[in-house]
């Protein structure tokens, strides 16, 4: 019998209040999945490769990536880049969170392969927009690809 798992949201903000307000919002959204936040690009890496601090955790990759432009170390965009040049990681499905409104940001995020942009601070209905921007994708919340 297949068991199956429900996906992790995977929180990547180095804001504590951000996150919070991010957790806030996204618990008002009535999503099952639990959430994982972590401070910034190199522990979102090492998440999402199962190494370091996440070396024992179960390899499977988060429904959604909620991440923040702007972290130390390594920021959103490099992420984004990352992810997106890797085979298996480029399909999860990523919205970046910005407090920055700045059009070069947007239009570098969308040429890099985004699926969603919520403005911060992020409130419950930019989440539903985000949710609806991403239609077929987000179906990854509640179901895999078959065969996962």
């Amino acid at each position: 019998m297949k068991h199956r798992h429900i996906r992790t949201i995977l929180l990547v903000e180095d804001s504590l209040a951000d996150a919070e307000m991010s957790m806030e919002a996204l618990h008002g959204a009535n999503l099952a999945n639990p959430v994982v936040h972590v401070e910034d690009g190199v522990d979102c890496m090492d998440y999402l490769y199962c190494r370091g601090d996440w070396a024992n955790r179960e390899p499977l990759d988060p429904a959604v990536v909620l991440l923040d432009i702007k972290m130390p170390r390594m920021d959103g965009l490099e992420v984004l880049t990352q992810m997106r040049a890797d085979e298996r990681l480029r399909r999860v499905p990523v919205v970046i969170l910005s407090s920055s409104r700045e059009e070069r940001d947007l239009a570098h995020s969308w040429d890099l392969g985004v699926n969603a942009y919520v403005i911060k601070p992020v409130d419950v209905d930019q989440f539903f927009d985000a949710v609806h921007t991403l239609g077929q994708f987000w179906a990854v919340l509640n179901q895999g690809p078959e065969g996962d």
